[in-house]
């Protein structure tokens, strides 16, 4: 079940580019902003850059957006949107006849892949959160709803008696998408991590693996748990 990807701001707008044309004018501007942001930074991005980047004049960009703000947060929100696409299509999918291993691995290895392509935007991403309310609470919520529904396939695991069965769904879910979260920060943004690609998508998925208790392990052959556990419904 994707999450609706649409920002506070853009939600509030009485009506968006209904022409072609201007669907793709604004979609110009929105990378145009994402490549101004990974260059300026937030603080220092200009409006002005972001018009002549997208080969539009200044007063253009207020047809589309109100502010730097609004065209930030959409452009977070699209960044978010691919980090998260693995989720849905890969651990959650109902139709995968994949183990729950398998499909942990495959959804951390693309969720890690995603991240460090997007690494320059997403370490801006970050530092706008702590100050930007909206873009939190925006981001927040994502997380949320994701850790709810990690939280409902660790309970059909546990019914199915493929994971361990003492722990709280809830709180197991919070505190491994912390981790999926934070370590990816750490590791291209942050750079206080230093190991092969491989190796890290392999020990995280470990991490998780071992922490949920998991009895189904890379070596063993797929089963059909597209109405048991690990999907969505």
């Amino acid at each position: 079940m994707p999450e609706p990807t649409t920002t506070p701001d853009a939600a509030d707008k009485p009506s968006g580019p209904r022409s072609r044309k201007g669907v793709e004018t604004r979609a110009r501007l929105l990378a145009a902003a994402k490549e101004v942001f990974e260059q300026d930074g937030f603080l220092d991005a200009r409006i002005s850059d972001i018009a002549e980047r997208a080969g539009l004049s200044h007063g253009s960009f207020y047809h589309y957006f109100e502010s730097k703000e609004e065209v930030f947060r959409e452009v977070a929100a699209e960044v978010e949107e691919r980090l998260s696409e693995p989720l849905y299509s890969v651990i959650l999918d109902a139709n995968s006849t994949a183990s729950p291993y398998e499909r942990i691995h495959e959804g951390i290895r693309r969720n890690l892949e995603s991240y460090r392509d997007e690494a320059r935007i997403m370490g801006v991403i970050e530092q706008v959160s702590r100050f930007d309310e909206n873009l939190r609470a925006f981001r927040n919520e994502r997380h949320h709803v994701s850790s709810a529904q990690i939280a409902d396939s660790i309970r059909r695991l546990q019914q199915h008696g493929l994971a361990d069965k003492s722990l709280d769904p809830v709180i197991a879910a919070a505190g491994l998408g912390a981790m999926t979260y934070r370590f990816p920060e750490m590791w291209f943004v942050q750079d206080l991590v230093d190991c092969d690609f491989d190796q890290g998508v392999d020990q995280l998925t470990r991490l998780f693996v071992n922490a949920l208790g998991l009895h189904q392990t890379a070596g063993a052959p797929p089963v059909d748990t597209s109405n048991d556990a690990l999907v969505g419904d």
